[in-house]
């Protein structure tokens, strides 16, 4: 007869295995039927065979990401690039695009975590320009208007900076604290996942495109820069659709 602790340790290899087989599973069928991934432009690249992270390969950038870096166990992740120590118009689109995105999962939205990778050390002043465009410049995209077009336009350009006069015009009404709230979490690699992403890239990592991890870990998807959000959202719910982790 099976004792409790044999059944434990059965369990725990079972558990062992699933982790290891199901990226691998996943990413043999998609490139087994490129059809389930809708779209035929602009669509992600798998990677294959899929790259593995750890935990401590996601360092958080400050304060707020280091509280909150537990946040990304468990979850696909959705994850724009920083190269560099600026952040220029092609870069910080791919950021509000990858906001945008989240927003588009609807009920799938809570499997999924935002992250950005900060490779070089930029100046704080500057960061906190990125983290705030992100938290903010959506809301210039409620209107249709040519002035907040413009403005848009004009603040995707990093010499162009958020005040505090344009940051009450954007809050308006809403309370500030719950306003200024990001979901984003910034984080530094560590060497080993610097050094797994630039050989993925062969060694560039262009401003403004992004990579899908899945919940175990794994690099599963890549995606150019001016990369199409509806594209990506197909693509990701396709992959929540088969793996049914995370």
């Amino acid at each position: 007869m099976i004792n409790n602790q044999q059944k434990k340790n059965r369990l725990l290899i079972i558990t062992i295995f699933a982790m290891t087989i199901v990226p691998f599973m996943i990413a043999w069928v998609l490139n087994q039927n490129p059809s389930l991934l809708k779209g035929t432009s602009n669509r992600g690249q798998l990677i294959i065979p899929p790259v593995t992270t750890e935990k401590a390969d996601f360092i958080g950038f400050d304060p707020f990401s280091v509280k909150n870096i537990g946040e990304l166990a468990g979850h696909w992740l959705i994850v724009n690039v920083i190269p560099n120590t600026n952040c220029n118009a092609v870069c910080l689109d791919a950021l509000l695009k990858t906001r945008q995105l989240r927003l588009m999962l609807n009920k799938e939205l809570s499997r999924t975590r935002r992250v950005v990778i900060v490779f070089k050390e930029p100046l704080l002043e500057a960061a906190g320009q990125w983290w705030l465009k992100d938290t903010l410049l959506w809301r210039l995209r409620r209107t249709d208007n040519e002035s907040d077009n413009a403005l848009f336009i004009s603040l995707l350009q990093e010499e162009n900076k958020l005040d505090e006069a344009l940051i009450k015009k954007l809050i308006a009404n809403e309370n500030p604290e719950f306003a200024l709230n990001s979901e984003l979490i910034r984080v530094r690699p560590s060497v080993g996942l610097a050094e797994k992403l630039l050989a993925i890239r062969k060694g560039v990592l262009p401003e403004g495109m992004i990579f899908l991890i899945d919940p175990l870990g794994n690099l599963m998807m890549q995606y150019e820069p001016g990369f199409n959000t509806y594209k990506v959202k197909d693509d990701l719910m396709h992959l929540l659709k088969i793996s049914q982790i995370g």
